[in-house]
């Protein structure tokens, strides 16, 4: 009997920061849990996704709608359909409507989310709200006024955060407004109360668990520029007033188990105080309200949303003892907006958790890093969160923390060049011409552990650091980018140094690949276990850590085999074998293989050997967006050993298994969790299909950049360049010829006693000829030596067949001598 197939369940998801734990609320092994999110919100998803989709916004219904189209084709109908951030309620509500999935329809949501409707439903069951109407335009709301008075308040029927909410005074100002085209309006008596939030949980037809706040400032300030936070009230008369209107409130709405975000104005009579509805959602408070109410009452109301909306009871769901206070405790918090326009620089942002009366959480951006223009709380300059014994200790932490902080920031000036730093150059040969390109394409800075030699000339300002400190590493790179308020970028094409880069740009706030996202690339097990997950073919594989474990390994997948460290580079240790006898003669070469600066992690890969031509291509990522740019046909030999003795550019966009390609290697991205910066994949041409070998987060090496801007024009070290601001580069081929590189070795071990290549690049149709080594220099073929290489010829030409005929010609004209290392 075949097992049941787990229930499938899409997520909507647009966080950044670790509003919802979705692996404790969801269990991706007992169910297939895919997603649909942004590009910046990527990396926080589980590993155990059974999919991800990364679409421009989760606002974009169309894009949405497509990526939920593409999980339904692999996954089937969802079972459940799971969102949490008030603005995805409505894409939710319909997609359930449309699939024939349980929960929450549009019509069930409509009184939540327009708030006309919602103002008419409270009314009804004679709960006070402000008076309402709509405002299609001035006289509406003239006439409105004359009823009602002013002020009065304009907003939109369906909004969230105060986005284009106004004050009008009086007539004057009506008349000095411009109705914005599209955005149904409303129009409300302004009440000069207080305003308060409470939020909570319905279930069993009453409140579960509530708790009431009292902001300060309100939302429209913060809209306008000034800091909003919220404390926790403690006065048992005002509690008592407060939590008899909202059970008529929240009951007037719905009686079946939902979380709810209540807002009231507040009279001043502290006695028998007069609320009036401003608004509820049928969702979490936003803000810092649901870390508080996990972090101080024990109660996450995510999950509690989450049980909704996967309709499950929501037991337990009440104050627990997680939070390890003795006494209750009251909670509050604190938003800063930026204060300057953004994008902008940070140029102060001082901590306050060390404080006595402090907050016991902040987040603040990096002093030197650079802030996005993005909407939303999550996005606000700096964020708090306070608990104390009583309201007034919340209240005074706030005030004190304003008081206190120190947060300053200058707008970036889109008018200044572009800087990007570049992390650790490379070897002269083989990077010299990415430097000449990115110079040639921008303004270059650079960051190394030694005073840069021959890149002198191509660099802007540089400063010398121990790359293998990341805080001093983000340092120096603020501290390049300091005298200037143009746009800044932060990139490597050293797979030693990508991860130190890519936490130096997460904690400065520049565009950079994540820093999970390259451990996910550079493991080889993580990137195998999450193509798994994804469902994407792969090769079969295991981790061994012994000779015994590599041959039970081997028989169980089938020879041939090949064996790869977790986590080097440049083929350091892959091997293969086609037999029990070859695996006793690599596995040493392999458990032994190492890489200067690089950790080989615990274990032996053992894998399928995919059988087929590899290629590479390399691809740039701008905000998840993955366009396949440059294919090159590697050239592989020194069997049983992966040696890299050669790279073809050639056109590739006809063949028959183009598609295919470019569609598992966005899938790849995915998967991985890459959205930014420029990658190199490595796969097999297989019997099956493309297969992925390796995906690297930075620009490939072995000259195959420069092969790509030579046979089609595009120039990926100025594409790099763009990606790291963020920008999309212009990826339109201006030719359509092929380029290659062939790479000489010695006939033996040995050691070069001289190398001329002058007369290599007289021949039509060489590019460049190159000397990779140095009279003196030891040279040990593989598996002794790590790329031991003479020199490179690089050439174009109409096909390959020409390109192989000029390199063949160019390489006879090589002067090399060597002597062996017996004769030593």
């Amino acid at each position: 009997m075949e097992p049941p197939v787990p229930a499938h369940v899409i997520v909507l998801h647009r966080w950044t920061d670790s509003y919802a734990d979705y692996a404790s609320y969801l269990d991706h092994r007992a169910l297939r849990v895919s997603y649909v999110t942004t590009a910046r919100a990527r990396p926080v998803l589980p590993d155990a996704a059974a999919g991800v989709r990364v679409v421009p916004s989760t606002e974009d219904r169309g894009a949405v709608r497509a990526a939920v189209g593409e999980l339904v084709a692999i996954h089937g109908r969802p079972d459940r359909i799971v969102a949490l951030h008030e603005v995805d309620l409505d894409v939710a509500a319909e997609l359930r409507e449309d699939l024939g999935v349980p929960g929450e329809t549009p019509a069930g949501l409509h009184p939540f989310r327009d708030k006309l409707a919602m103002s008419r439903r409270l009314a009804a069951r004679d709960v006070r709200v402000p008076a309402a109407e709509p405002a299609p335009g001035h006289r509406a709301v003239a006439g409105f006024a004359r009823r009602h008075g002013w002020p009065v308040v304009l907003k939109p029927v369906r909004g969230t955060a105060s986005s284009d909410v106004t004050r009008l005074d009086g007539p004057a100002a009506l008349d000095a407004y411009v109705f914005p085209p599209d955005l149904p309006l409303m129009v409300q008596a302004y009440l000069p109360h207080a305003v308060l939030h409470v939020d909570g949980i319905v279930d069993g037809g009453d409140l579960r668990v509530w708790r009431a706040s009292r902001y300060v400032n309100t939302c429209l300030d913060f809209a306008r520029g000034e800091a909003l936070g919220s404390a926790e009230i403690d006065d048992p008369v005002l509690l008592k007033n407060i939590g008899e209107f909202t059970r008529r409130a929240v009951l007037a709405m719905s009686a079946d188990p939902w979380v709810f975000h209540l807002e009231l104005f507040a009279s001043d009579d502290s006695t028998d105080p007069v609320f009036h509805v401003l608004e509820v959602g049928a969702r979490p408070g936003g803000a810092e309200v649901p870390f508080v109410w996990r972090e101080v009452h024990g109660v996450d109301l995510m999950a509690a949303t989450v049980d909704v909306q996967m309709g499950r009871p929501l037991h337990g769901h009440s104050p627990g003892a997680e939070t390890g206070e003795e006494e209750e405790a009251y909670g509050g918090w604190l938003l800063v907006p930026t204060p300057a326009a953004r994008p902008c620089r940070v140029l102060a942002a001082t901590s306050q958790t060390g404080e006595a009366d402090g907050p016991y959480a902040e987040r603040l951006p990096t002093p030197g890093g650079y802030l996005a223009d993005l909407p939303g709380y999550e996005h606000s300059g700096a964020r708090f969160r306070f608990r104390g014994r009583t309201s007034a200790d919340v209240e005074h932490a706030i005030a004190r923390t304003l008081e206190r902080l120190d947060f300053r920031c200058e707008p970036v000036d889109p008018a200044h060049p572009a800087r990007v730093v570049v992390v650790a150059s490379g070897g002269r040969a083989y990077r010299e011409y990415a430097l000449r390109d990115a110079a040639a394409h921008g303004r270059v800075l650079a960051v190394g552990d030694t005073a840069p030699e021959w890149e002198s000339p191509y660099l802007t300002a540089h400063q010398v650091v121990d790359t293998g400190d990341v805080d001093a590493l983000t340092r120096a790179v603020s501290g390049l980018l300091e005298p200037d308020s143009g746009p800044a970028g932060l990139l490597t094409w050293s797979e030693v140094h990508l991860e130190r880069t890519a936490r130096a740009a997460a904690r400065l706030g520049l565009a950079h690949m994540t820093p999970q996202a390259v451990r996910n690339c550079r493991d080889k097990l993580r990137t195998r276990q999450l193509l798994e997950r994804a469902g994407l073919p792969s090769a079969r594989y295991t981790v061994v850590r012994s000779l015994a474990e590599a041959h039970e390994a081997a028989a169980r997948i089938g020879y041939p085999v090949v064996l790869k460290p977790r986590a080097l580079a440049g083929s350091s240790g892959v091997v293969l074998a086609r037999s029990p006898a070859d695996l006793d003669e690599v596995h040493r070469h392999a458990a032994g293989a190492a890489f200067a600066g690089l950790d080989a992690l615990d274990g032996l890969m053992v894998e399928e050997y995919l059988d087929g031509p590899e290629i590479s291509l390399d691809s740039v990522v701008v905000s998840g967006e993955v366009r396949c740019v440059n294919l090159a046909r590697k050239r592989i030999g020194y069997p049983p050993f992966f040696e890299e003795i050669g790279h073809l550019v050639s056109p590739w966009r006809q063949e028959p298994w183009a598609d295919d390609l470019t569609d598992i290697v966005t899938r790849v991205h995915s998967a991985l969790g890459v959205t930014a910066g420029v990658t190199h994949a490595e796969l097999r041409l297989t019997g099956g299909g493309p297969r992925l070998v390796e995906l690297n987060g930075r620009l490939g090496g072995d000259f195959i950049p420069l092969l790509g801007r030579l046979a089609t024009g595009v120039d990926l070290t100025a594409a790099a360049l763009d990606a790291s601001l963020g920008i999309v580069p212009d990826l339109r081929p201006t030719r359509d010829r092929c380029a290659a590189v062939r790479f000489l070795y010695p006939e033996q071990d040995g050691t070069v006693d001289r190398l001329d290549v002058s007369a290599a690049r007289e021949v039509p149709g060489v590019e460049r000829a190159v000397a990779l080594a140095e009279a003196g220099q030891q040279l040990l073929l593989p598996p002794r030596g790590v790329v031991p290489r003479l020199a490179a010829v690089i050439a174009t030409g109409d096909d390959a067949t020409a390109c192989d005929r000029v390199l063949d010609e160019a390489v006879g004209r090589i002067h090399v001598r060597v002597t062996p290392a017996e004769e030593r």
